[in-house]
């Protein structure tokens, strides 16, 4: 991930999930349509795109969107 609003956009696209940078802040679950199966999506598409693994812990861990890309950020 190159930016925050490259993770805003990835989702979006690849998840359907309406968010802006507004909710970057905001608690996954307070983002209507969000569970816990879209992050185990996000991470395959992160991988796939990145060429790189994506942790899975820490990615459990993450409060928010902001939270996540700091993850990705690292890998």
């Amino acid at each position: 991930m190159n930016s925050l609003e490259e993770l805003i956009t990835l989702i979006q696209d690849e998840l359907g999930i309406a968010v802006t940078a507004d909710d970057a802040g905001r608690s996954l679950d307070e983002i209507p349509g969000w569970d816990s199966v879209h992050l185990l999506w996000l991470v395959t598409v992160v991988e796939r795109r990145t060429g790189r693994p994506a942790s899975l812990p820490d990615l459990l861990e993450a409060r928010d969107i902001e939270g996540l890309y700091t993850v990705l950020e690292g890998a």
